[in-house]
C-alpha cells in the first residue's frame, strides 16, 4: 500500500525504561510501514531533561499549544533514589505535572474493552471516563506538623493589607495540619474541558463533589460547573442528547457500582487520582487504559495511564526476555493520529487509527496477549508473547485490514 501522508506535524514526546523500548518498536512496526509520519521530536528521557535543565518539557508543551495534538510516551518522575541512579542536577518536576499546568488541561481515562478481560464489576458493560482536575488541592497543599497546643488559622491579607481571618483549630496537643486551594479561573477550565469532550465522545457527564460538609471550597466547584453549563451548554446538550447532572461523591460511587458504564465521570484532583486507578483495576489493568489531557481551547495530548515499566526494563538491560503490555501506549498513537486526522480532514489517518486499534483487539481476542492479560483472562489456554511478538501479531492483525 501507498503511504499515508500527514500534512501537519504531530508533537512526539518520548520517554524512559521499558516503554522507551516499547515506542521505537511500536513506530518500526506499526506506524513507519504505513504512515509518513510526520512529527516534532523531544525527548523527554530523564537524561535530556537533566541535560537541559527540564526546558524541554516546557518547549514540548509550548509546541503542543503550536500544532493542537501531541503524544507522549512515559516518563520518569525522580525521587531520592533516581537522583543518584540518573546523577541529576536537581530532582525535576513531573514532566505530566509541568505540561497539565501549562496547558490548563484536563485528564480524562477510560479503560480499553476487550473480550476476554472482563470486568471486576459485573455489570459494567461499557467504558467508564474518569475526568481528572489537573490543578490543585492537597496536590499543591501546604502542611505543617503542630508541637503542641496553640491556635491555627486562614489569614487572607488583601492588596490594601486588611486581613480576613478563620479559626481551624484550638490545638491541645500535638497534631497536623494542611492548606489545600483552587483558582476560579481553573475550575472553569475544568468545567468547560469536561463539557467539550462530553460533546465530542457523544457522553452524559457526572460530576460529584462533597459540598454538604465542603460549603465553600467544594461548593465554589459545584456553582461554576452549573453556571458555565446553564449559560453555555445547557442547549448544545439536549441537541446532542446528552444529560449532565450533579451529585455527592458518595452518591456517585454507590451509582457508578450499579451503573452499566458509558458515561464521563468528573472528579476533583485527588478524588479523580483514586477513582482512575479504581475503574482501571475494576477493567482489568492500568496498561488498558487510555488518557488523554484536553484543554479548554482544544488542544489534545496523548499518553498511556501507566508509568515507564521500571522492572521489566531491567530485565530487558540484562538481556532477559519481557513480556510487556504496549496496549496503552498504541492507544496513545491511536488517539493522537485520530484526532490529527479528524482536526486536518485527513480521513485516511483516522481510519488507520481505527484499524490499528481494531487489530489490537482481534490479537487479544484471538487468545494472543503478554504475561499481564494473560494471569486475568478468561480465554482458556493463551498464547503469552513477549513484548516484540505481541507487537508483531498486531502488524500481522492489521495487514490483513489492508490486502
Amino acid at each position: 500500500m501507498e503511504k499515508i501522508k500527514m500534512t501537519t506535524p504531530l508533537v512526539e514526546m518520548d520517554g524512559d525504561e521499558m516503554t522507551r523500548i516499547l515506542w521505537k518498536m511500536i513506530k518500526d512496526e506499526l506506524l513507519h510501514p504505513f504512515i509518513e509520519l510526520n512529527t516534532e521530536y523531544y525527548d523527554l528521557g530523564l537524561e535530556h531533561r537533566n541535560a537541559t535543565d527540564d526546558q524541554v518539557t516546557i518547549d514540548s508543551a509550548n509546541a503542543t499549544k503550536k500544532y493542537g495534538v501531541a503524544v507522549k510516551c512515559a516518563t520518569i518522575t525522580p525521587n531520592a533514589a533516581r537522583m543518584s541512579e540518573y546523577e541529576l542536577k536537581e530532582m525535576w518536576k513531573s514532566p505530566n505535572g509541568t505540561i497539565r499546568a501549562m496547558l490548563d488541561g484536563t485528564v480524562f481515562r477510560a479503560p480499553i474493552i476487550v473480550k476476554g478481560i472482563e470486568p471486576c464489576v459485573k455489570n459494567w458493560k461499557k467504558p467508564i471516563t474518569i475526568a481528572r482536575h489537573a490543578y490543585g488541592d492537597v496536590y499543591k497543599a501546604a502542611e505543617m506538623k503542630i508541637p503542641g497546643a496553640g491556635k491555627c488559622e486562614l489569614v487572607y491579607t488583601a492588596e490594601d493589607g486588611t486581613e480576613t481571618r478563620e479559626l481551624i483549630h484550638d490545638f491541645t496537643g500535638a497534631g497536623v495540619i494542611q492548606g489545600q486551594h483552587n483558582v476560579n479561573g481553573s475550575i472553569e477550565s475544568f468545567a468547560r474541558s469536561c463539557f467539550n469532550y462530553a460533546l465530542d465522545t457523544k457522553q452524559d457527564l457526572w460530576f460529584a463533589t462533597k459540598d454538604t460538609i465542603s460549603k465553600q471550597y467544594d461548593h465554589t466547584f459545584k456553582d461554576i460547573f452549573q453556571e458555565i453549563f446553564d449559560a453555555e451548554y445547557q442547549k448544545r446538550f439536549e441537541e446532542a442528547g446528552i444529560t449532565y447532572f450533579y451529585t455527592l461523591i458518595d452518591d456517585a460511587v454507590a451509582r457508578v457500582m450499579k451503573s452499566e458504564g458509558g458515561y464521563i465521570w468528573a472528579c476533583k484532583n485527588y478524588d479523580g487520582d483514586v477513582m482512575s486507578d479504581m475503574v482501571s483495576s475494576a477493567f482489568g489493568s492500568l496498561a488498558m487504559m487510555t488518557s488523554v489531557l484536553v484543554s479548554p481551547d482544544g488542544n489534545y495530548e496523548y499518553e498511556a495511564a501507566h508509568g515507564t515499566v521500571q522492572r521489566h526494563y531491567y530485565k530487558h538491560l540484562k538481556g532477559e526476555e519481557t513480556s510487556t503490555n504496549s496496549v496503552a501506549t498504541i492507544f496513545a498513537w491511536t488517539g493522537a493520529l485520530r484526532k490529527r486526522g479528524e482536526l486536518d480532514g485527513n480521513e485516511e489517518l483516522a481510519v488507520f487509527a481505527d484499524r490499528l486499534e481494531t487489530a489490537c483487539v482481534k490479537t487479544i481476542e484471538e487468545g494472543k496477549m503478554t504475561k499481564d492479560l494473560a494471569l486475568i483472562t478468561t480465554h482458556t489456554n493463551p498464547i503469552v508473547l513477549n513484548s516484540e511478538e505481541f507487537i508483531r501479531a498486531i502488524r500481522a492483525n492489521l495487514e490483513e485490514q489492508y490486502r
